[in-house]
């Protein structure tokens, strides 16, 4: 997704804003916590590598958006805490009242590969597609164990899960529709009869 940066508003990448966006929920985190959270986003957004989400804490610690807390734990290991300031929760409001709203960006290497069908096996394409749905289907299946989770606390994210569980049906019956007509397409098998034309009748 795309980040304009609007004159005066904060200038951070989305990154970051959704770091700020999990910490304004009001609990203290960890890097690792954050991480953890930040997984739910995956059917969506983002699913960060661990040395991203620390990235982006240093950026957002440094322009005052988040403190930290230090705790020695046993062995004289240090663990680090983070919360949301003030200034921080302005600058995720500030992001969110933009007027101007960025289309998703669409990389559809499933589509793609369909694109270029007349170069591909037919029996290559099937697969690739039957692929697609069982992992759509996975992907409803965990998004609804997420979606369960996420009440009474979390309202506004179970909306999101509930958009998703219909992002992934309406896509779900996107790809058996494609599939009814690649079976249009096949050639007949070898030695199958040939479907009979207007002199048979």
């Amino acid at each position: 997704m795309a980040d304009h940066h609007r004159p005066g508003a904060p200038g951070l990448p989305a990154t970051a804003y959704a770091v700020l966006g999990l910490l304004s929920f009001g609990r203290e985190l960890t890097g690792y916590d954050l991480r953890k959270w930040s997984m739910n986003m995956r059917f969506f957004y983002w699913s960060p590598a661990q040395s991203q989400v620390y990235s982006e804490l240093r950026r957002l610690l440094a322009q005052g958006y988040i403190s930290e807390r230090q705790e020695t734990q046993r062995g004289s290991q240090t663990k680090r805490y983070y919360r949301i300031t003030d200034t921080g929760v302005a600058a995720l409001r500030a992001w969110l009242s933009r007027d101007e709203v960025d289309p998703p960006v669409i990389k559809h290497s499933v589509m793609l590969r369909l694109f270029f069908g007349h170069q591909a096996d037919p029996e290559e394409l099937h697969h690739a597609l039957h692929g697609y749905l069982s992992w759509l289907r996975e992907q409803r299946a965990d998004l609804g164990e997420v979606g369960r989770g996420l009440l009474p606390d979390f309202r506004y994210p179970h909306l999101v899960a509930v958009w998703g569980q219909a992002y992934y049906a309406a896509e779900t019956a996107a790809v058996e529709a494609v599939l009814a007509e690649l079976d249009r397409l096949r050639p007949p098998a070898a030695g199958a009869p040939a479907p009979p034309g207007p002199q048979d009748h």
